[in-house]
């Protein structure tokens, strides 16, 4: 099988280091890449949102399937653009990824569902946000109703910093056509946060393996929101009846519903969860594979990959095997340029990566994300830089894999959260 897949970050890098290992996959290739990718894939220079060149690519390629990892290709259309060139396609159509594309359409879907979410008003106006601000309370929070890259949410007790949120986000075009300009101000939902991907082909559902992230970027849970300063997998403290009451009570009911709709829903589907005292409440819907938890759920699975996601493009998923996991745990710290999540600096070198290759080979290992190569030299080219992955036993041995490795590393100015999956491995 010829794969190829979009996107540059860690979470293409953890698709392909799976690909790579896949027996069934005979040649993969990576649009555009980075420095860690293009040890395992052939790079392609292509625009990523262009999905008539993305399609052609393929086509050239040979494909025998696409695999579309970032959101915003997503939302632009690409996965249409390869399906009607008449090749598989791994992620969800145009209309389909509004359900990350617009929190207040993905709103709609959980309410026509009956899926259990937050209390929520949509506003298009400061004065709209300042009402719905004062509705709920502190703590506040406000979301971007388009794409931020992981940084449109704020929540905060400060109400002038709430309702500033709101007022940028309203002066941005970053939201979809017919809901520019628009924030989601909803309640706030205690208790422990939970990511749940779910691979579907628009009818059958097939959950993966719990994982929690860490979205603040200092230790502690403070500082501003970020795309995610690491993860970890399985979750000990979680009931066991998790995964299937998710299944049951919010992801099959979303896809049955964006399939009643006439856009059925095929890719991946990621539903961020509040573990609350009312029970699981639905914080938001991504269309794609989450960063970092994408790193330490594959870590985990042994399923090989590739038949999973040809399985969900053909629609056909319910003749899949079920999948089989490790019983390892994983932890991935993300290693984050100097000023992240403000404007990072780039072009700093790194060093440390053969010394880390070298450690614990297949126990830990670094996954690429805002990386190239300047000549001989890999450079720090984004925010997040590298995301270190460990598997072990336990979390406690995992921990101790990944921050290992994590110190081999030399950037410059870099930081990284040195409390990732700590508490869990405590067992607090």
């Amino acid at each position: 099988m010829k794969v190829l897949v979009i996107g540059g970050g860690a979470r293409e890098h953890a698709l392909c280091r799976s690909l790579s290992l896949d027996p069934d996959v005979t040649a993969l290739h990576c649009a555009p890449g980075n420095a860690g990718i293009a040890e395992v894939a052939e790079l392609h220079k292509v625009d990523a949102l262009d999905g008539a060149a993305v399609a052609a690519l393929a086509t050239e390629l040979g494909a025998d399937l696409v695999v579309v990892g970032p959101e915003a290709p997503l939302v632009a259309g690409v996965a249409d653009a390869v399906r009607a060139a008449g090749i598989p396609v791994f992620g969800p159509s145009k209309e389909a990824a509004q359900l990350e594309g617009s929190k207040a359409f993905a709103k709609d879907v959980m309410a026509a569902a009956g899926v259990p979410t937050a209390r929520s008003y949509v506003c298009t106006t400061p004065e709209e946000a300042a009402a719905a601000l004062n509705a709920f309370g502190a703590p506040y929070v406000v979301k971007d109703d388009g794409l931020a890259a992981g940084k449109g949410v704020v929540v905060t007790g400060d109400l002038d910093d709430a309702e500033a949120h709101a007022a940028a986000c309203m002066g941005t075009a970053s939201a979809p056509a017919g809901r520019r300009g628009s924030v989601v101000v909803e309640e706030y939902l205690d208790g422990p946060e939970v990511s749940l991907f779910a691979v579907t082909d628009g009818e059958t559902v097939v959950p993966l393996q719990p994982a929690q992230d860490f979205k603040r970027a200092l230790n502690g849970d403070e500082g501003p929101n970020t795309g995610g300063m690491g993860a970890y997998s399985p979750l000990p403290w979680a009931d066991p009846k998790l995964v299937d009451d998710v299944l049951h009570s919010v992801l099959q009911p979303t896809v049955d519903e964006m399939r009643r709709r006439g856009t059925p829903f095929s890719g991946l589907l990621y539903a961020g969860l509040a573990i609350t005292g009312r029970g699981i409440r639905v914080i938001e819907f991504n269309a794609r594979f989450g960063d970092p938890e994408t790193q330490v759920v594959l870590a985990r699975l042994r399923t090989p990959l590739a038949g999973v996601l040809m399985a969900a493009a053909t629609g056909t998923l319910a003749h899949l095997e079920p999948l089989r996991w490790s019983d390892d745990a994983a932890v991935t710290v993300v290693v984050a340029s100097h000023n992240y999540p403000g404007t990072p600096r780039t072009g700093d070198p790194i060093t440390g990566l053969d010394e880390v290759a070298a450690l614990d080979a297949p126990h830990a290992y670094v996954l690429h994300a805002g990386t190239r190569r300047d000549g001989d030299t890999v450079v720090s080219a984004g925010g997040r830089v590298l995301s270190v992955t460990a598997t072990g036993a336990d979390l406690t041995e995992a921990r101790d894999r990944a921050y290992t490795a994590v110190a081999r590393i030399g950037l410059d100015g870099s930081q990284h959260r040195t409390d990732i999956a700590a508490k869990a491995a405590a067992g607090a």
